[in-house]
């Protein structure tokens, strides 16, 4: 069997992303849900209207962070990933989720691929990294995949439902970090 191609595009959400976006989180939820804090509870149109007016009105988001919609070549919501500036100076830190109708095919990889070459090409940036919590196989395997180096496991707070309350911080500064795929 030949290799999975996908393409995929990642832009800014913006407010046109509405139904979209709420339409993928509403899809995806129970599989969000138990490693999400944010996805305690199912999201409302309401809800993600919010956000998608805070996102676009504060580009960086106020936590300094940049979050873009990954979209398939037709079009749909396959997930979204951010770079976020809350950790130490010289350091990004990568976030994603992926719509449980996308999962198991290198999106999100690809996604965190692409955003780490454009993070780790920034002057000031020497560091990315990707944190998720050790009983997360699957989010734990986008940094392995990627090259990433295990830095560091330790406990933090249970913040999700399936949180083991052991944190995994992954980091590289690679400017061009492997894409190991198959792994």
């Amino acid at each position: 069997m030949g290799a999975f191609t996908c393409v995929i595009v990642f832009l800014p959400w913006r407010r046109s992303d509405l139904t979209r976006q709420f339409a993928a989180l509403s899809a995806s939820h129970t599989h969000l849900r138990p490693w999400m804090s944010w996805a305690e509870q199912p999201p409302t149109l309401a809800g993600q209207r919010r956000s998608l007016r805070t996102s676009a009105a504060h580009w960086p988001t106020p936590d300094g962070g940049y979050l873009y919609g990954i979209f398939t070549a037709r079009g749909e919501v396959a997930g979204s990933i951010g770079l976020h500036d809350r950790i130490d100076a010289g350091a990004l830190e990568i976030g994603y989720w992926c719509h449980v109708a996308h999962t198991g095919r290198g999106i999100i990889t690809r996604a965190a691929h692409a955003l780490t070459v454009a993070a780790l090409a920034l002057p000031h940036v020497v560091r990315v990294e990707i944190h998720c919590d050790a009983a997360n196989a699957r989010s734990a395997a986008v940094p392995r995949r990627l090259g990433y180096d295990l830095v560091s496991t330790t406990p933090r707070p249970r913040t999700a439902p399936a949180d083991s309350g052991i944190g995994m911080v992954w980091a590289t500064t690679a400017p061009e970090p492997r894409l190991l795929v198959g792994r």
